[in-house]
């Protein structure tokens, strides 16, 4: 077998292939289909400070090669993660990464400085997509200075590996991460989702409650591909990449870009063993190339 492990900062991953927050629940759905400790590590769902009901329904929509999702980052709050879902899940031999989503940037800070203190979270990907409440609704991470302060905090309360999740509804992606960083991230994820609308022509209605809703799947690859390659170079960090990964072609085609890991999100909705499928792929692609050290592909284009 080829070497397929991969550091994030800190953290070493077995070998690169984790799961996207929101697709992936708390892991343990997945248990029946896979081998969770088989993963490079494991994304949990959105973790605010307290519970959220999330977005009315509808609030998913199947789109051409993708989906539109408005869940609303619904779960029960932190304290209810680390009292009820975090003892049923720390016993799996992969890394296990928290979400960590709020609208004010105290709540952020709180929340990574409650999960610092589990010794199985050994990282955060702190999603800063959320609409910032004090600034009537614009995402903290559309601007350099919303996104730079967000990790300023969050790198006050987390002392281990921090990674953001980087939003695409952007100008400049590659501003967005060097500003992160600078404020002490260790590593970038992206991309979110993209911003998108369908309308259901016969009721002459949107088909989400919110109206709008995020983009991922397929339709989204060459979109954060592209992405992925300009961010890599913008910065010193390693970049975690995701969107619209179906398979191992496209892992491969992300580390080719300059990701050093990648995510898998949508896919796991059609293919629930999508993850074995892709770490198996990547095994092959070094064999078959003679590559002994999967770091060796990372950014060659």
């Amino acid at each position: 077998m080829a070497n397929l492990s991969v550091n994030i900062g800190n953290l070493k991953l077995k070998n690169p292939v984790l799961t996207a927050s929101g697709t992936f629940g708390y892991g343990e759905e997945f248990s029946p289909f896979i081998d969770l400790n088989k993963l490079g590590g494991y994304i949990i769902k959105g973790t605010t400070l307290n519970a959220r009901e999330g977005n009315d329904y509808p609030r998913m929509v199947e789109t051409p090669s993708g989906m539109l999702n408005a869940v609303g980052l619904q779960n029960k709050g932190v304290d209810y993660f680390i009292e009820n879902i975090y003892p049923r899940i720390k016993h799996y031999d992969s890394e296990l990464i928290v979400n960590v989503s709020g609208a004010k940037i105290e709540d952020y800070a709180e929340t990574a400085h409650r999960l610092a203190s589990l010794d199985k979270v050994n990282a955060i990907e702190v999603n800063i997509s959320c609409p910032n409440v004090k600034e009537g609704g614009m995402a903290f991470g559309t601007t350099t200075t919303g996104a730079a302060a967000v990790t300023k905090a969050v790198r006050e309360a987390f002392p281990k590996t921090l990674i953001v999740k980087l939003s695409p509804n952007v100008t400049s992606i590659a501003d967005i991460a060097k500003a992160v960083e600078a404020e002490g991230a260790d590593s970038v994820s992206l991309i979110n989702t993209i911003m998108g609308m369908s309308i259901d022509v016969e009721r002459r209605r949107p088909h989400l409650s919110t109206i709008t809703g995020g983009l991922s799947g397929a339709a989204v690859r060459p979109v954060a591909v592209r992405m992925v390659w300009q961010t890599a170079k913008a910065v010193k960090i390693p970049v975690i990449g995701l969107g619209g990964i179906m398979n191992g072609r496209d892992a491969i085609e992300f580390m080719l870009a300059g990701a050093t890991a990648v995510e898998i999100g949508t896919a796991n909705f059609i293919d629930p063993t999508v993850t074995m499928k892709v770490i198996e792929f990547m095994n092959e692609y070094c064999i078959r190339h003679n590559i002994k050290d999967i770091n060796e592909i990372i950014g060659t284009i």
